[in-house]
């Protein structure tokens, strides 16, 4: 029975918390099996596989679904929140990511071509080129999302 208390009342929180927490920390393997080289930064950083924004939309829609049925005025709220966190996850960020790489290689062209290097401090910031998703590392955490709000829903 379910109480209107505790875990079993915030379980798709908490199925949201683990499946964000679960995607950072399968990172650094599966970059280790695409690229077999250890990085365990990947654990604290944005991009790769699984997207952890979208694991943990995915899991607190599918739990809120799950839990306040599916015709419910807040599973279309936590169902709009989970589409836009992954639009924006495959598309916004990633695009945005691949206009900083184009940026950076441009500075460099023109850096080599005119023979010379600018030199503002603007120059020398460290840019995170890798901010979003492609489309299967944003499938990837809406597999996890889900797999881990169905096992919450079967444990509450």
């Amino acid at each position: 029975m379910r109480t209107a208390y505790g875990i079993q009342a915030m379980y798709p929180f908490w199925s949201g918390i683990v499946s964000v927490v679960l995607a950072q920390l399968l990172k650094p393997f599966f970059l280790y099996l695409h690229t077999k080289k250890w990085n365990w930064r990947t654990v604290t950083s944005s991009g790769g596989f699984p997207s952890s924004h979208s694991a943990m939309v995915s899991a607190l829609a599918l739990s809120v679904g799950i839990r306040e049925n599916f015709n419910s005025t807040i599973f279309a709220v936590t169902l709009a929140l989970a589409v836009i966190v992954i639009y924006d996850a495959a598309n916004v960020r990633y695009y945005s990511g691949q206009n900083i790489k184009v940026t950076q290689q441009l500075l460099k062209d023109v850096q080599e071509s005119l023979n010379t290097e600018f030199d503002a401090p603007i120059y020398d910031e460290k840019i995170k080129d890798v901010l979003g998703h492609k489309w299967f590392e944003v499938l990837g955490g809406i597999f996890l999302g889900c797999v881990i709000a169905l096992l919450f829903h079967l444990g509450a």
